[in-house]
């Protein structure tokens, strides 16, 4: 009889992980196919643009990797950046394509041209601001993705222009951040 119960025992751990794994592909919506983007492309031809001049066209959505990750392209015309901040929940990593710019995490200030990178550990505050003539360019990643993609979204279609300074408090922690100082400044 414990002879029995034994490899009972044995069999059922086997088919455990193929079960899990089943599971697990039932709840993920990917849909295992890969696709292209375009160079100056959007996913899906819907760029975002935020107020202070920068276009976000998003490489891989948040739908595409059930919110493990979020990439997009950051185009910025103007100068600056937005303000310190940290997130929750998300690591945050920069690739600059075009252009200058500066960068705060923590208490470390640096500047970053093409080819460079920089990392954003969550809960760590951080900054950046462009701070050439002419255009720039930076790959962003957040991940997990969080709600960043629906903020930015929401933001572009002019959710902050008439909210009081608490209800974008509200709106920011809501989406898994909160702002904790100021903008970069760059004096040329």
């Amino acid at each position: 009889m414990k002879r029995n119960k034994f490899i009972l025992s044995v069999l059922a751990a086997a088919a455990a992980p193929r079960t899990v794994i089943a599971e697990i592909k039932n709840k993920l919506k990917r849909s295992g196919k890969g696709f292209k983007v375009e160079p100056g492309k959007d996913r899906f031809d819907e760029s975002i643009t935020l107020l202070e001049g920068d276009t976000f066209y998003t490489k891989v959505s948040t739908k595409d990797t059930d919110g493990d990750m979020f990439v997009f392209e950051s185009t910025r015309i103007k100068n600056g950046g937005p303000p310190l901040h940290y997130h929750y929940t998300q690591d945050e990593w920069f690739y600059i394509l075009e252009g200058d710019f500066l960068f705060k995490i923590g208490d470390v200030t640096f500047t970053l041209k093409a080819g460079g990178s920089a990392f954003g550990p969550r809960m760590v505050p951080h900054a950046f601001a462009k701070t050439n003539d002419g255009v720039a360019k930076m790959l962003i990643i957040f991940q997990p993705a969080g709600k960043m993609e629906i903020h930015f979204k929401e933001v572009s279609q002019g959710l902050y222009t008439k909210l009081s300074d608490e209800e974008k408090y509200t709106i920011r922690q809501q989406h898994g951040f909160e702002v904790v100082g100021p903008a970069l400044t760059h004096e040329k």
